[in-house]
């Protein structure tokens, strides 16, 4: 656009013209801009390496990064995001701590416990899943309809008992001796074949497989029982925190809003899903489990704050649960969660 002076010739002279233009011109370069141009040079561009704690799925802080980077939200904050998966194994905590991944996921409680013993470096600057992830199933046609009931049953768990369980049992007075507690890895067709009486689900996953089956279940949730829980949460290191803040803060901001925009536009969530997943992959499945963890995302603390948010006092609620039933060491939870990402990504 060209820009015309309008002044009378005997109200300035060229000459004096001639400087006000350069100095107004070398103005709008380096501060305000006099004639309308963004006088703040853009961001630099910066990167960032980010790992799913587990194969492509519609896990809620999956689909934000997914749906960041689709969505273009990544682009706009001058970030460039590599999205890796985890093989397993713990695979994204090792390379979290080995300074290879700068971002990942993980159940709070799992990342408390790992912090504690064996000492890794993990801390949560955004808290996705403000309930946790695991619940308690049985076939409907057991009668079951309460904790009380799963006296003289058999009950499963993965891995390690988890104090979820041990706590249910503890409120409805079922010691150890009058249930059969088993090991049953990660197989929910154990329960469907009679093997276990009680089965331990991912909510957001195994509810759907079971009843996509033809088995109708009865679910009971740990928080429902008044169980502290959380679920999961973006995870970085002590190291990575302290050196690149930036980065992080750009990050949180675009998943962050991703996964409002999914709220509102879940159709289009799931399409970013499936780029990730693959098309053999039950876009349903992933339909459940997306609806599933939007509903586990959200709480008071996060309809006051927004989405992510969480606090100090949520972390040590868990913390004395989980040292209360043997599950890990005391811990300083001041190291274990940070709110700083969050507050700089709202500010700016």
């Amino acid at each position: 656009m060209m820009l015309k002076w309008r002044s009378k010739p005997d109200m300035i002279n060229k000459p004096y013209l001639l400087l006000v233009i350069i100095l107004a011109f070398s103005l709008g370069v380096t501060s305000c801009s006099v004639f309308g141009f963004s006088t703040v040079p853009d961001e630099a561009n910066l990167s960032l390496v980010f790992m799913a704690g587990y194969k492509p799925q519609a896990n809620l802080p999956f689909v934000g990064v997914y749906l960041a980077q689709e969505k273009g939200f990544f682009a706009e904050e001058n970030l460039d995001v590599t999205i890796q998966h985890s093989s397993g194994q713990g695979q994204h905590l090792q390379f979290l701590t080995a300074g290879k991944v700068d971002v990942t996921t993980q159940d709070a409680a799992v990342m408390m416990k790992r912090r504690a013993d064996p000492g890794l470096p993990l801390v949560s600057f955004a808290l996705i899943g403000q309930t946790g992830q695991q619940a308690f199933a049985a076939l409907k046609d057991s009668g079951m309809t309460d904790p009380a009931d799963w006296a003289n049953h058999t009950i499963g768990y993965k891995g390690a008992i988890p104090p979820e369980l041990t706590a249910l049992l503890g409120m409805y007075n079922i010691s150890e001796d009058a249930a059969n507690i088993v090991n049953v890895g990660f197989d929910p067709r154990l329960l469907t074949e009679g093997q276990v009486d009680v089965y331990p689900v991912y909510k957001a996953n195994e509810p759907y497989l079971i009843e996509s089956w033809g088995y109708p279940i009865t679910l009971w949730d740990p928080a429902d029982y008044g169980v502290p829980t959380l679920g999961l949460a973006y995870v970085t290191s002590d190291d990575i925190l302290a050196n690149k803040q930036e980065e992080l803060v750009r990050f949180t901001r675009a998943v962050i809003r991703a996964i409002d925009y999914a709220r509102l536009h879940p159709d289009e969530a799931l399409d970013a899903v499936m780029l990730y997943t693959g098309p053999e992959t039950d876009r349903e499945h992933m339909a459940f489990m997306l609806q599933q963890e939007l509903v586990d995302s959200q709480n008071d603390l996060t309809a006051a704050n927004g989405t992510g948010w969480q606090t100090r006092e949520q972390w040590q609620i868990l913390a004395d649960f989980l040292v209360q039933y043997d599950a890990m060491p005391e811990i300083d939870v001041n190291a274990v969660c940070t709110t700083e990402i969050l507050e700089l990504a709202k500010l700016r």
